[in-house]
């Protein structure tokens, strides 16, 4: 998952990018709502963490221009401010959602995974396809019953491959969302890491689920 921190306290913006890493997300910080508008309409966002109080266009300002151009990525809205008008006018203004400063990481992650499950997601936050299953609240993953042991980048290969199930994602999009790195045509990590995981998700189960689209990229899904 790629999120966008727009936050000008600095010390504040660094554990969250650290936090956010440790679940296996891909982070970019802005620190101005100038410089967050314009990733945010420029670049494929899963949710954008989005403070109020911001130099330059503050967050209501950022907020409103995103959905007057159409951006419908999940906003999750952090602020000091005290005021149920700025609450309600944020979420008005189309926030996914509200949290209070000072807050804890652990509400905090719970509230992203809440602000960006897609309609296939169970309300216990599980991913699914055929019989393999990442369980999000508990970073565990099963197939068929079996747990499966996978480290943070495999789990969040797969958690990727499983909001995208269906989708052929390129080899660009993988590494942009899992390891927040551009793709210049030289690397392999991408089919090091769908090796690694189809010995350790498909290979002993029926149906394959991991296929490889040959000059596009990757897909998830039950072959016909």
């Amino acid at each position: 998952m790629r999120v966008l921190v727009v936050e000008d306290d600095a010390k504040l913006a660094a554990v969250l990018r650290q936090g956010l890493k440790e679940q296996g997300c891909a982070v970019d910080i802005a620190g101005d709502g100038a410089m967050g508008l314009n990733l945010a309409l420029t670049t494929d966002y899963d949710a954008v963490l989005l403070d109020l109080m911001l130099p330059g266009p503050d967050g209501l300002e950022v907020l409103r221009e995103l959905r007057r151009q159409g951006r419908v990525m999940p906003v999750l809205i952090l602020t000091a401010r005290s005021s149920v008008g700025d609450r309600v006018l944020g979420l008005d203004l189309g926030a996914d959602d509200y949290l209070p400063k000072p807050f804890d990481l652990k509400e905090l992650f719970a509230r992203l995974r809440a602000i960006t499950r897609r309609p296939q997601v169970e309300p216990s936050t599980t991913l699914r396809v055929a019989d393999l299953e990442l369980d999000l609240s508990r970073r565990e993953v099963s197939r068929g019953g079996t747990r499966i042991e996978l480290t943070a980048k495999e789990l969040a290969l797969l958690e990727y491959l499983l909001r995208k199930k269906g989708m052929v994602v390129t080899r660009a999009m993988i590494l942009d969302h899992v390891w927040d790195m551009e793709y210049h045509g030289g690397s392999n990590l991408v089919e090091v890491y769908i090796n690694y995981l189809r010995r350790k998700v498909d290979q002993d189960f029926e149906p394959k689920l991991i296929h490889t689209v040959r000059g596009a990229g990757y897909v998830l899904r039950i072959e016909e």
